[in-house]
């Protein structure tokens, strides 16, 4: 038997290879793509817009909060503590500041009043707001009291020896961040210690929140030392403990409050009874 043999066809072509036109471009693409990213980075601006305000000082700022932070320590402390004031002109005073449990307060000045002759304490109270002439050379009268309005009210200008505010109404100020204040960090004045911030207004009114200077904390509150232009307060000794409340010196009685200036000889000397012509 023979075999069949089927004719032959024609000869299969060879496979062609798959074209991979990614490949091929890559190369080209991968150094072109480089300059235009280049290209379009040029074309950005060389500079970006400045903010329309001028940042604060990070260290200034944080001044401004450690000093805020330690005066509302100072509002909660209460204590009896005795300051050393040194004044021009003047020669050093003792001064004893009571801030009681209640929150009322004392500040005895030798010499706030009467030109620097006459002692006085100021007090505030629930029932108001108080000056008290203490016994001294100029007045060996008995202690008596003067109210002079509302506790929260201010000392009028005439009566007013500026020491008993760094202990009352100017820490509200240096706890107000909204207080036009410039704060940063000090050395403490002569003999005095704790942590220390210069402080200054940065308000053209004439009536500014507070005495500009330097100011002075431990870091529970206590206040260590104060210098203004009217003196130097330092600690004197270590504070003893508050009050539950403080006592006024003397009665509360209808009188004139003293004030600072010293009296006019002047006026003494027209007030005075004539001795008459014969």
């Amino acid at each position: 038997m023979h075999a069949h043999l089927r004719p032959a066809g024609p000869p299969a072509k060879p496979a062609r290879p798959p074209v991979r036109p990614a490949r091929r471009l890559a190369g080209p693409l991968a150094l072109a793509l480089p300059a235009l990213l280049v290209a379009c980075t040029a074309d950005e601006p060389a500079t970006r817009p400045t903010p329309t305000s001028t940042p604060v000082p990070a260290g200034v700022d944080a001044a401004r909060d450690e000093l805020a932070a330690l005066a509302a320590a100072a509002q909660d402390r209460h204590l009896v503590a005795s300051y050393t004031l040194r004044a021009p002109e003047s020669p050093d005073r003792t001064i004893l500041v009571t801030s009681a449990n209640d929150g009322s307060w004392r500040v005895d000045v030798p010499g706030g009043a009467l030109g620097g002759t006459a002692d006085v304490s100021f007090a505030a109270t629930a029932d108001g707001l108080f000056q008290c002439a203490l016994p001294s050379a100029a007045r060996p009268e008995p202690a008596t009291c003067v109210r002079l309005g509302d506790r929260d009210e201010a000392v009028p200008r005439r009566l007013d020896p500026r020491v008993q505010h760094p202990f009352t109404d100017w820490l509200d100020v240096l706890t107000d961040r909204r207080a036009p204040l410039a704060v940063s960090p000090a050395e403490p004045p002569p003999g005095a210690s704790g942590t220390c911030y210069s402080v200054e207004t940065t308000s053209a009114s004439i009536n500014a929140p507070l005495d500009v200077g330097i100011y002075c904390y431990d870091a529970d509150g206590t206040p260590t030392a104060v210098r203004t232009a009217s003196g130097t307060l330092v600690l004197a000794g270590t504070p003893a403990p508050a009050p539950a409340t403080v006592q006024l010196a003397g009665p509360v009685v209808d009188a004139e409050p003293l004030g600072t200036a010293a009296p006019d000889p002047t006026a003494e000397a027209t007030t005075s009874p004539s001795t008459g012509t014969p």
